[in-house]
């Protein structure tokens, strides 16, 4: 049986920021990834608004583009526009490797293509190569659908599910686009520029998947048709997106602390599904207060639960009741008209402004 100070599932933004923070503060940290390679495949629009690109970690890094208005387009109304919207367009596969670039050069042991096949109700895991895994402290920032997270009882239930497309843009443009319409059932449709490309996407609510090709394929129309976007499709991705509000995000397995940050504990924006910056916090926050319990201080688990949610609880139940309410509609089987979708929509512009 290998031990460490602390183990690591994820090496995504919050699993590399949490592990960083481990290794800076001199405990053992092994930080376990089932994909080939940091930040791939994508499956992210790569927006990181101004007003918290500096919560996000060193973004310059991984920029791309600025962009500087929000225009929303409500079913085929033209774009209302939000002139100070700024924000930075990011490679998000770049800024996933370089935060795991910064947790080896601190001290980290980083392993991918490793998967946690089981974990049983004491801490013990057991990987894809079959090596048997004990730690004092577990971190789980292996997603939404977290096994480590449900191994210590916590499981995100409410997901948007998202389909995104890479196209050649028809000339310079500097703005986010957002489309809203009753046929988006629960989500939107997005264009974020990045470059002489840009990522066109749409989310809907868990029960409507089978409708993102349709819609995401007559949004793409439309858009052709109006010679904004090329027609070929550079790249294809999507996943599912958390949006039913914090779980946890302090466990126990045995005698064993599990710490939740990012998608794992549900801190994705239940309206935008933004959750880059969230990760990078708790997970650096998951560090150190498991740095924290193992220097003995007893206080450190309730104290990470409590900065969680004063950091992130008050918005995220904003944008999930401005969702459920949206929602409602839906499930009557009513269309929200226009103002309605103006009106919930205005928890984006509010989150980023909060």
């Amino acid at each position: 049986m290998n031990t460490f100070d602390v183990i690591v599932v994820g090496l995504g933004p919050a699993g590399a920021s949490a592990a960083q923070a481990i290794a800076k503060g001199g405990a053992s940290v092994l930080a376990l990834d089932r994909k080939e390679a940091a930040g791939t495949p994508v499956q992210c629009a790569e927006l990181i608004p101004q007003l918290i690109a500096s919560e996000a970690g060193d973004v310059r890094r991984s920029l791309r583009q600025r962009v500087a208005e929000m225009l929303t387009f409500v079913e085929d109304e033209g774009g209302d526009r939000v002139p100070n919207f700024p924000g930075q367009m990011i490679d998000r596969a770049d800024f996933d490797a370089k935060l795991v670039e910064d947790a080896i050069a601190a001290g980290a042991t980083c392993r991918f293509k490793t998967m946690v096949r089981a974990i049983d109700d004491a801490g013990l895991m057991i990987t894809s190569s079959k090596d048997r895994l004990k730690s004092r402290v577990i971190i789980a920032a292996d997603g939404p659908r977290s096994l480590v997270g449900r191994a210590a009882g916590f499981t995100n239930t409410e997901f948007a599910e998202t389909r995104q497309i890479t196209v050649k843009l028809c000339g310079s443009y500097a703005a986010t686009d957002i489309f809203l319409s009753a046929e988006i059932a629960g989500g939107y449709g997005w264009l974020f520029p990045k470059d002489d490309i840009a990522n066109l996407g749409v989310g809907v609510a868990a029960g409507c998947k089978d409708r993102l090709k349709p819609l995401l394929s007559a949004l793409h129309d439309r858009l052709i048709e109006q010679k904004r976007v090329g027609r070929s499709v550079l790249k294809v991705t999507g996943g599912a997106i958390p949006v039913g509000g914090i779980q946890g995000p302090v466990g126990q397995l045995g005698s064993t602390p599990v710490l939740l940050a990012g998608d794992a504990a549900g801190l994705t924006n239940p309206i935008t599904g933004a959750g880059i910056n969230a990760a990078v916090i708790s997970g650096a926050l998951a560090g150190e207060a498991a740095l924290r319990f193992l220097d003995g201080d007893k206080f450190a688990l309730n104290d990470y639960r409590d900065g969680i949610e004063d950091l992130f609880k008050p918005a995220i139940d904003r944008a999930l009741a401005r969702r459920n309410r949206l929602q409602t509609f839906y499930a009557a089987g009513l269309r929200p008209c226009p103002t309605t979708l103006r009106e919930t929509w205005i928890a984006y512009d509010a989150y980023w402004r909060s």
